[in-house]
Order: structure tokens, then sequence, then C-alpha cells
């Protein structure tokens, strides 16, 4: 039996998910007013929320309790914003390549990240990404606060990691995989409080917390490689 709190805690989960896109609107806003580090603040928040709402969903039975609501979709139009397009603009407001390279790697950006969502498979049995993940906020971060914003290298990541979105490399989905949970959780901590740091003494750089955040990232994609290979 349904009860009316099942119900409230149902469309709670909802409407946390959904206030991501606030917190998108918001980076939006920063982005306008060249506050590079607030617009990153809110990106983290989205994706806090992005890594919380679907254990909240699994706990309080949402598809069971509402089922004429996707919450799948409520979240796929959200990611879309703050994984794609708020990067991208974040990217041109910032002047992140040469002028020449810009609307390329524009296009490189969106249109890879659209194609992507539109693949089958996209998610390998809710543990695996297959292709390099739609995580263009985390490239542009790494871009515009590790490595200083170099034109050329911005460039070429951006062709790189487009092409990667198509290779059949499978990057683990930290929390819903279960062998090595707790090392990709380990690691997506250690990574995620480096880059938060990163962020908050912006524009003081900081090697230890960029480390942090370096190793967290290679870490994903290091074990990417060797779990591809390894099945």
């Amino acid at each position: 039996m349904i009860r009316l709190m099942d119900k409230i805690l149902a469309w709670s989960v909802h409407i946390f998910t959904a206030s991501g896109l606030l917190s998108a609107f918001m980076a939006i806003i920063a982005i306008d007013n060249e506050d590079w580090r607030a617009c990153f603040l809110w990106l983290f928040l989205c994706f806090v929320i992005d890594s919380l709402d679907g254990s909240l969903a699994r706990k309080f039975r949402v598809k069971e309790v509402l089922p004429y609501m996707d919450g799948k979709n409520i979240d796929y139009i959200i990611d879309f914003s703050t994984y794609a397009v708020i990067p991208a603009f974040f990217f041109y407001k910032a002047e992140m390549v040469a002028p020449e390279h810009m609307y390329l790697s524009l296009a490189i950006m969106l249109l890879s990240a659209a194609l992507y969502y539109g693949k089958v498979g996209m998610v390998e049995d809710e543990q695996y990404f297959v292709g390099f993940p739609v995580l263009w906020n985390f490239v542009v971060f790494f871009q515009f606060f590790i490595c200083q914003n170099q034109p050329i290298l911005n460039f070429i990541s951006v062709i790189f990691f487009g092409i990667l979105h198509f290779v059949p490399l499978k990057f683990a989905y930290p929390s819903m995989t279960k062998k090595y949970f707790w090392s990709h959780v380990l690691f997506s901590v250690l990574g995620l409080i480096g880059a938060l740091l990163v962020l908050y003494y912006y524009p003081i750089r900081n090697k230890g917390f960029e480390i942090m955040a370096i190793v967290g990232a290679v870490y994903f994609s290091g074990f990417a490689v060797f779990d591809t290979f390894r099945k």
C-alpha cells in the first residue's frame, strides 16, 4: 500500500533532481558575469545533486510510488545542460581557443555529446559508460584551472575527447559499479575534494590540490583501459 508520506518523499526526490536546473542557471549567470570560479562551484553543486538523486530514488521507491513520472527524463535534460551546453558556453566566453578554432571546437563538443546521448547501450548493465561519458564540465575544468587555459592544448584535447566518446572503453559508473566499488569511491572523493579546493582558492594555485584532482582523473582513465581489456 502506497501511503501519502511515500508520495511526498517520491515527489521530493523529483524536485531535488529538478533543482539541478536552478543551479545550472546560476552557472550561466556566473559565466555571463565572467565569474569563472562561481560558475564551476554551481556546476559542482549540479554534480552533487546528480550523484545523489539516483540513490534517493531507489531508497524511496520512486518508480513504484510515482509510475507516471520518469526521473531519468528529468535527469537527461539537466545533464545535457550541465555536462555539455554550459561547459561549451564557458569555453566560448573564456576564449579558450584561438578564434579560428572556436566554432569547430564548440561543434565537436556539442555534436559529439548529442550523438553520445543517442547511443543505445550508453550505459552497460548500469555499471559502465561505454565510451568516454559526456563530462565536458570536467574537461573544461582541467583545461582552465589545472592546465591554465593553453589554447592549442585546449583545441587538441577537445578533438581527443570528442573522438573518445565513440571508442568502446568502459568507464566505471562509480555509484553503481559493484566490483572495485570502494576503490572507485575513494578516488572519486579524492579527486572531487582536490577539484573543490582548487576552485575555493582560485586564483591562488596549490600544486597539492591540483595533484589530488589529477590523480582522480588518471585513476578512472587508467581503470577504463584496464577494465576494458581485462574483459
